[in-house]
Parts: C-alpha cells; structure tokens; sequence
C-alpha cells in the first residue's frame, strides 16, 4: 500500500479536521509515493522508537503525540529533536500524527482506557459541535448531473459512509445578459427564463476555497450563482468518556484496580477517601478544565493527568474526587490503535505488519 492510501484511510477514519486548531496531525515526514512495508505504533516518537523501527526494517511510525510540535530551529545529528527528524529522513522514514483526533474519536484514546478500567455502558462525556459548510447552486437542469458527477469525482458530498449526498429543488432562474456579457443560454438584452435545479450538499469549513474553484470551473454560467452557509451540528466525536463500573466500589479498591489494569506503579488521589466509586469519567492526558462537567453529569470519579496543585485544592474544595494516572497513561494507544488500523485496512483489502512498539517513553522514574 502507498503511503498516501493509507493516509487517506486514516482521514477518512480518524478526521484530520476533528483535531485541535494548535494541534499537528498527519504526515509530518515522509513520501506519499512511498510503499509502507510496516506499521510502528507508538505514544512518542523518540530516538529509540526510530532505531527500533530502522532494526525491525518498518519504514512508517505512527505516534499519537506529533513530534513536530514547537518550532524546530535545526536538524541535525547533535541531540534533541533535530536528530531524531534527522535519523528518520536518513532512513527514507515515514512519520504520522494521531493526536487530538485520536482522542475524540468514540473508539479512540480515551475509549481504549475506559477499556481498560473496566467501564461499562460508557458514552462521550464532551461531544464536539462541528461546524461545517452548506454549499447552494444554482445550475440549469441540463447541466446539474454533470456537474454533480463532478463534485462527486473530487471526493465531495459525502456522509459518513454515504456517496452523492445532495439536496435538489426544481426553480426557474431568471437574468438579462448585458453589454459585453458572454451568456450560455440567452441573447444581449432579453431576459431569460431557464429551468434550474438548486443543489445543495455539505462540506468541512477547510474545503471552502477548493469547492469555490471547483464551482467556478465547472459550472455553465459565465457568473455562477451559489452560496456558503455556516452551519453546526453535534457529531459523533468528542472528548472523554463517562460510564459505569460493573458494582460500586470503595475508594482504595478502585484505585488498586486501576494501578494493575494500566500497569502504573503510583497515582494520585485526590477528595474524599471513603467516597463510593460506580460513575467514572475519564480524558487521557491533561483533561483539566472537565471536571465540572463530569461532576455535573453525575461522576463520583474524574480520572485524568497532569494535575496541577490549585487545581487539585480547587477541586477537591468543590467537592469533586479527581484520580491523577499520569500523562503517559495514554500508552494503552499502541495496542489499541493496531486493532483499529487492523478493521480499517481489513475494509480496504490491504494487508500491512503492524506491531506496538516495545519502547517505555514515560520520562519519569517512580522512587
């Protein structure tokens, strides 16, 4: 499979445009006319993962967190970032981004780890409002399933799994072509009546200046007629997850089953210590600033990472029983995503190794 095959996939599976505005997701490094002769999943791309993947002879390394993030001012082989951008171009070496996206896809991120704690009839805790595009034209009917064909053809109208999603009402346009106008239908001076379809469908608010283009190109009038309506709807994507444990646990119970289902040597807890625990919520990585949603959505329990002090005296003054598991929880995405890599290529009919990588990037030492 081609590089950007599988790229295409991946955006098709986990959106690109669902990923934060600061984040960078994609490709970062690499050829899309490349062949993938192998898959590495890992939470960061550091230098081990790379000679990792270089001695297993995998050309392509998908991280979730993007190695390219904060602005890199040389690449070189003296240390820090710059040598391991500079180790995978040596090696012809593909790098992708699976951040933000991942995180809000509902079998992403923080799906795996509601897995994994044993969360049962969990949902997204935050769904995302996407916004989104609704594209008018106006076209003579003549003309509109050729035109249709062609949007079609660039990828356009589509939902989820649905092609050639459009919305046609029969109208009649009516213009006058004057002085040195160049009409398709019509002569200088009259005005004329022509039977036209108005055709709607969807787009991402990024494809707005390509559609344009395309409109322009393709469409019969010299002036086409059309417009971009701003819209918003709830998706299926979103941050968190909220669910049930099988029964109600005590505090310490809860916590010891987490350490060993995530395999963690510490955590910590912060609220009341003899408080119940049945309803968890929970956002891998730094998930500061849900906690009250959790809480109001009946959480007995926010499981998140990178909890700050005030936050922590903030919250637990509130009332509200955070369980802090460490930002490199995430890990569990190695596995996870190869799973869901293995159901998407399986859709496409390509077969392709894949393999977690065996690298521990947790930069911290547990005393």
């Amino acid at each position: 499979m081609k590089l950007h095959e599988l790229l295409s996939i991946l955006n098709q599976e986990v959106p690109f445009h669902t990923a934060e505005s600061w984040d960078n997701v994609g490709l970062l490094i690499g050829d899309k006319q490349s062949e993938v002769n192998g898959i590495l999943t890992t939470l960061d791309c550091t230098l081990e993962v790379v000679e990792e993947a270089i001695n297993q002879n995998i050309n392509t390394i998908i991280a979730h967190h993007p190695l390219i993030f904060k602005g890199v001012k040389s690449i070189t082989e003296d240390g820090g970032y710059g040598s391991i951008l500079y180790r995978l171009i040596q090696n012809k070496m593909n790098l992708i981004a699976l951040h933000t996206n991942l995180d809000v896809h509902p079998k992403g991120v923080n799906a795996m780890l509601a897995d994994k704690i044993g969360l049962k009839h969990y949902e997204v805790l935050d769904r995302q409002a996407t916004s989104y595009l609704k594209v008018q034209v106006f076209i003579p009917k003549a003309n509109a399933k050729t035109f249709k064909d062609t949007l079609a053809e660039h990828g356009l109208a589509t939902e989820g799994n649905y092609e050639y999603c459009f919305f046609n009402t029969d109208g009649e346009g009516q213009f006058k072509p004057v002085e040195k106008a160049n009409p398709h239908i019509g002569q200088i001076g009259d005005i004329e009546t022509v039977n036209e379809l108005k055709i709607e469908f969807m787009i991402h608010s990024g494809q707005m200046t390509f559609v344009q283009q395309l409109i322009e190109d393709n469409h019969p009038y010299e002036t086409p007629v059309y417009d971009f309506i701003p819209m918003k709807k709830m998706s299926q994507y979103g941050l968190g997850m909220i669910g049930e444990l099988p029964e109600t646990q005590s505090v310490e119970s809860f916590v010891q089953s987490v350490k060993q289902a995530l395999h963690m040597p510490s955590v910590r807890y912060i609220g009341d210590p003899k408080a119940t625990i049945q309803r968890v919520a929970i956002i891998g990585g730094a998930g500061i600033g849900f906690e009250n949603l959790a809480h109001q959505r009946g959480a007995d329990l926010f499981i998140t990472g990178d909890i700050k002090h005030h936050e922590a005296l903030d919250a637990k003054t509130a009332g509200i029983n955070l369980l802090d598991i460490n930002h490199y929880s995430e890990y569990v995405m190695k596995e996870g995503l190869i799973t869901l890599l293995e159901d998407w290529l399986a859709e496409a009919g390509a077969t392709i190794p894949m393999k977690a990588s065996s690298v521990h990037t947790d930069p911290y030492d547990y005393m």
